[in-house]
C-alpha cells in the first residue's frame, strides 16, 4: 500500500531506538523526509545512517533534549515546514507510589507531557497555513490501566489522551488530525534490556521471563507475547498518512489486547 508520504516533513522525538526509531524508520522507507532525535550526536548520527542504509529513504538528524523549551525551539527553527509530528519521547520506572518524590512526578510530566504540548504548539501555526497536518502521541495501555508498579507513568499517559483529543477539537473542520497511539507491553531497547537483566538474575530464559509476565502481571494479553516495535510503527504510519483523513480525536490501541475492552 502506498501511503503516499513523499515530499512529508516528519519529526519523531526519542528516535534513535526502539518504537521510536521504527516509527522514523517506516516513515522514511514510505517517502516521508524524517528528522531522527536524540540526546547525544552519537546515537542521532548512527540511526541517520541506518534509516538511510536500510530503506534508501532521506533522513536528518537533530540532537538535543526535546523535553526543553530551548531544544524545541531549535529543532523547529532548524527544520521549517514540519507537517508530521510523532511525540514519542518519553519515560518510565518502576517505583513504589510512596517512595514518588515530587520531583518525579514532576519530571515524568515534563518529558511525557509537555515535550509533546510544547512540539505540538510550535508546529501547528505551519500545518494552519497548509491545511494539512498529522500529530501523534505515542501513549500506552497504560493510560487505561494504571500499572500500580509506576503510578506516575500512567498518569503522564493519560495525560497525553487528554491533550491529543482536546487538540484534536480545536482544528475541527481542517485537514489537521491528531490521535494518539496506545501500545501494549512491548519489546523496545530499555523493556528488552529489563527483562533480559531479570533472565539473568533469576537464571532463566528470556521466554520463561516473558511467559511469566504475561501469566501474572499482563494476563489479559490476547497475544501472550511482548509486542515489537515495527507492530506498533505500523499502525502510526498508516495514521500519518493521507489515507487517515478521517481518523482524529481517536484513541488507537496496538496493544495485543491487553485491554479489556471491545471500545
Amino acid at each position: 500500500m502506498d501511503l503516499q508520504l513523499e515530499g512529508k516533513l516528519a519529526l519523531v522525538s526519542g528516535s534513535t531506538a526502539g518504537i521510536g526509531y521504527a516509527i522514523a524508520s517506516t516513515l522514511a522507507r514510505e517517502g516521508a523526509t524524517v528528522i531522527v532525535n536524540g540526546r547525544t550526536q552519537a546515537s542521532v548520527d548512527e540511526a541517520v545512517e541506518r534509516i538511510r542504509a536500510e530503506t534508501g529513504g532521506q533522513a536528518q538528524g537533530y540532537a538535543g533534549d526535546l523535553s526543553r523549551a530551548e531544544a524545541a525551539n531549535e529543532v523547529v527553527r532548524r527544520y521549517p515546514g514540519i507537517n508530521i509530528l510523532v511525540n514519542n519521547l518519553g519515560i518510565f520506572e518502576p517505583k513504589a507510589f510512596e517512595d514518588i518524590p515530587d520531583e518525579d512526578w514532576l519530571r515524568f510530566f515534563d518529558v511525557n507531557v509537555l515535550s509533546g504540548v510544547r512540539l505540538a504548539r510550535l508546529v501547528l501555526p505551519e500545518m494552519k497555513r497548509g491545511n494539512w497536518g498529522r500529530i501523534v502521541f505515542i501513549s500506552s495501555e497504560s493510560a487505561v490501566q494504571i500499572p500500580t508498579e509506576m503510578v506516575h507513568y500512567g498518569m503522564t499517559k493519560t495525560a497525553q489522551l487528554a491533550v491529543s483529543r482536546g487538540l484534536a477539537e480545536t482544528v475541527a473542520g481542517t485537514g489537521i488530525t491528531v490521535n494518539s497511539v496506545l501500545p501494549g507491553p512491548t519489546k523496545s531497547r530499555g523493556v528488552g534490556d529489563f527483562v533480559e537483566d531479570m533472565a539473568r538474575s533469576s537464571d532463566k530464559t528470556f521466554a520463561q521471563v516473558e511467559a511469566e509476565f504475561f501469566d501474572h502481571v499482563r494476563p489479559t494479553s490476547l497475544i501472550k507475547r511482548f509486542g515489537t516495535p515495527q507492530e506498533v510503527a505500523s499502525l502510526v504510519a498508516y495514521v500519518c498518512s493521507p489515507l487517515a483523513s478521517a481518523t482524529t480525536g481517536a484513541a488507537l490501541r496496538v496493544d495485543g489486547g491487553v485491554v479489556k475492552s471491545a471500545f
